[in-house]
């Protein structure tokens, strides 16, 4: 098993940066934003369909995205708004297809 990588004070702004960022996008303004389903939403933050229509009820029985929904919904917002931008090799590293 190979040594862990040494974290340079370069490295450690850069956690403390990411740690205080706060990225998120609600499911509302994520759904108002693009023309999606709820489904898709659902697919998106890897939740079922159930979950995200509770996501956007008003009565007593509605439910609440977590930080992670919020993150994702986020992400997916910048990706959909700088693919094209992004260079073929880093979109490659951040979004491999998995190894199954």
């Amino acid at each position: 098993m190979k040594k862990p990588r040494s974290l340079t004070s370069r490295e450690r702004y850069l956690i403390a940066v990411y740690s205080q960022c706060q990225l998120g996008m609600t499911p509302r303004q994520f759904y108002a934003k693009w023309e999606v389903t709820h489904e898709e939403i659902a697919f998106i933050c890897s939740r079922s369909d159930s979950t995200v229509r509770g996501w956007f009820k008003r009565d007593k029985n509605r439910r609440f995205p977590t930080a992670v929904d919020l993150r994702h919904l986020a992400l997916m917002d910048f990706l959909l708004e700088h693919f094209e931008e992004i260079p073929g090799e880093l979109w490659r590293l951040l979004c491999s297809p998995s190894e199954n």
